[in-house]
């Protein structure tokens, strides 16, 4: 085959993967792989576990086949609903599910879908280019784990019925009417854990919040689906539209809403190469971190991937290069390094595939290599074009990542001095490190104290074994406001780097990690929660794995001490507080003390309220959303005042009792 006719066969094959699915869906496209069985005896191996999480999974499952649907070219509008009798229902107006008879199964299709594990238009049979969810899985598994479900099939004119009680079938297809759209209304009712029942889940109570989180990134990530979300639970329902004709652009918007623009608009990139498409938006803030979000086929991969990987070459190779072709880096300046181009920017990479390939049963990160190459391809392109033809916003990200690049050096050395060499002792730590004699990480917690007088209680009631003390001097630095360089010059932040031995920012290495459990442990007032605020910012912003992967906890002292016939008990809540003196009997007056303080409790009374593991409670501290995470963040500690005003306002209603 010469030149021209391979020319002429690539530019065909992309005519055709441009179109929507033209290919009927229906029956004979349904595949099926294998049965229900397992999927109700192990809920956890398809949806992770059976909590509020697992919950949301059902919800999820459905609405990913909605918009499978849309991007096949076929819907347009998905309406969620939360009914006030517990059930949820999905309505698009797609397709809706095929109603003829399996070829091999002689039952219609639909049916075959919702009752069969792997059957569905998603395993080769040209339902669907490219799709999302449990590839197939989840129609069935969400009808398995319901304890009822029902399905309306808008197609041909007719609207067809089918009830399912705990995945099986209730009754045979029927038509129940006659209908002018098309689509598919699916509604089930979770199945919860009763008295005397056999039930799946331990909550059946949907989080409107939550869930309105996942339908905001799905209408951002497919410009021009319209989602609305209804809640019709309780006293005041309420309802959410989202629709955004800017797709992934506005979607940065979004994330730099409390932060600065440092370019007016979002950089746009998009293209396919054979059944891949690419698209990539881009706009720096005057923030010090990166937050980079990459999907694939609208599944978020937080640990990134080939299509990651591909997007940091491209803009670390084409910024370098207009940079030296303008002079602006000198024959003797080093490259800027990608860490330097990253700083500040915010960006989606969004990359629909027919067969992504993922690491982990999570699908957290992708594995595809061709998608290395696509991607840097694309947007090695587009970038380039965009600083040639837009030189006044080329000079604003070029004298930002110089900008970066200057404090990264000077950051390099200031962690030269904070990096751990070895298994350092206690008397060489900077701070007050009490360290704990025990050398194994998994075994080892370290308490990070508010204050000298709090430390040193907890230095003498601890169990010296396994538990470590660093006592902080007064409020760490803000770390959303500062540099790195600025940021390790802080000298509690630095006793902090040591004592961890993991390193900080591009230098952190988990497996170095000195202790199992990070326990910030601060006054039970409005100071204490500030520190401890200032804390976690500085974990997320520069250690971010260690709250990822479950290292850090808030501990629970007690709020209150009440002593009554030389009897002394302890409440860690006011409604605690309120129960025990119904007990007591509020006419025996037993004493009450409020602890605002930890250094108000001797070292007996804290090791017993808040450091023996066998009678304390911990908070764990996590990151279910990376995206209000970042935005809680910028919001509450960043350089922007209006909108911290603004949402003090619109929660201070939420505050029964401040302690100021």
């Amino acid at each position: 085959m010469d030149n021209q006719e391979t020319i002429m066969e690539i530019e065909n094959l992309e005519a055709d993967v441009q179109e929507k699915v033209t290919e009927a869906y229906d029956e004979n496209q349904i595949q099926v792989l294998e049965g229900l069985e397992a999927v109700r005896k192990r809920p956890g191996m398809y949806i992770g576990s059976t909590d509020e999480r697992g919950l949301h999974h059902l919800v999820y499952e459905i609405v990913d086949n909605a918009v499978d649907e849309a991007l096949a070219g076929y819907c347009t509008e998905i309406l969620i609903t939360l009914h006030k009798d517990g059930s949820c229902s999905v309505d698009d107006n797609g397709r809706g599910f095929p109603v003829g008879l399996h070829p091999k199964l002689g039952r219609p299709a639909v049916e075959v879908c919702l009752t069969i594990l792997h059957a569905g238009g998603k395993f080769g049979g040209g339902g669907y280019k490219v799709s999302g969810g449990l590839h197939g899985v989840g129609a069935s598994v969400v009808n398995a784990l319901s304890r009822h479900l029902q399905v309306n099939v808008h197609q041909d004119g007719k609207i067809y019925q089918q009830e399912y009680e705990r995945g099986k079938v209730c009754y045979d297809l029927k038509v129940i009417g006659s209908t002018e759209r098309t689509g598919t209304i699916i509604r089930f009712w979770p199945d919860v854990k009763g008295e005397d029942d056999e039930g799946i889940f331990e909550t059946g109570s949907f989080n409107f919040d939550t869930l309105k989180v996942r339908f905001r990134e799905m209408a951002f990530l497919n410009r021009g689906i319209r989602i609305v979300f209804k809640d019709e639970r309780g006293e005041d329902p309420k309802e959410r539209v989202f629709y955004y004709e800017g797709g992934i652009s506005e979607f940065v918007k979004y994330i730099n809403k409390n932060k600065t623009a440092l370019i007016e608009e979002p950089i746009y990139m998009s293209g396919m190469v054979d059944t891949t498409s690419v698209e990539v938006a881009m706009q720096y803030n005057d923030s010090y971190s990166e937050n980079i979000l990459t999907f694939v086929n609208n599944i978020h991969t937080p640990d990134g991937g080939t299509h990651m990987a591909g997007f940091s070459m491209a803009i670390t190779r084409v910024v370098n290069d207009y940079g030296r072709k303008h002079n602006i880096l000198k024959a003797n300046d080093a490259n800027l390094s990608g860490e330097d181009i990253r700083e500040g920017l915010a960006a989606i990479v969004s990359v629909k595939l027919e067969d992504p390939q993922f690491e982990s049963q999570t699908k957290s990160k992708l594995g595809n290599s061709e998608v290395r190459t696509i991607v840097n391809q694309i947007v090695g392109r587009q970038l380039s074009d965009y600083l040639e033809e837009n030189p006044r916003q080329a000079k604003v990200i070029l004298d930002r990542c110089l900008a970066a690049s200057r404090a990264r050096e000077a950051a390099r050395k200031a962690r030269e001095a904070t990096r751990r060499k070895g298994v350092l002792e206690s008397a060489s730590l900077p701070g007050k490190l009490a360290d704990c004699s025990d050398r194994d990480p998994k075994k080892c917690e370290i308490y990070l104290v508010e204050g000298d007088s709090a430390g040193g209680s907890a230095k003498q009631g601890r169990n010296s074994r396994f538990q470590a003390i660093l006592p902080l001097r007064g409020k760490i630095l803000n770390v959303e406001k500062t540099r790195l360089d600025r940021v390790l010059g802080n000298d509690e932040i630095k006793a902090m780097i040591t004592a961890f031995g993991c390193g900080v920012g591009e230098d952190f290495d988990i497996s170095k990690l000195r202790y199992d459990r990070i326990v910030c442990m601060t006054d039970a007032d409005v100071d204490g929660s500030h520190i401890r605020i200032l804390m976690l910012t500085f974990f997320y912003r520069y250690m971010r794995p260690l709250i990822e992967q479950g290292h850090v906890y808030a501990a629970q002292p007690p709020l209150y001490k009440v002593t009554y016939q030389k009897q002394e008990r302890y409440c860690y809540s006011d409604a605690e507080l309120e129960k025990i003196m119904n007990e007591i009997g509020r006419d025996k007056k037993p004493e009450v003390q409020r602890y605002k303080g930890l250094g108000e409790m001797n070292a007996e009374q804290l090791w017993e309220t808040t450091m023996n593991p066998e009678t304390r409670t911990m908070l764990r501290v996590s990151v279910e959303d990376a995206i209000a995470a970042d935005e809680i963040m910028s919001l509450l500690m960043g350089e922007k005042v209006e909108p911290r005003r603004e949402f003090i306002e619109q929660n201070s209603k939420l505050v029964d009792d401040l302690d100021i």
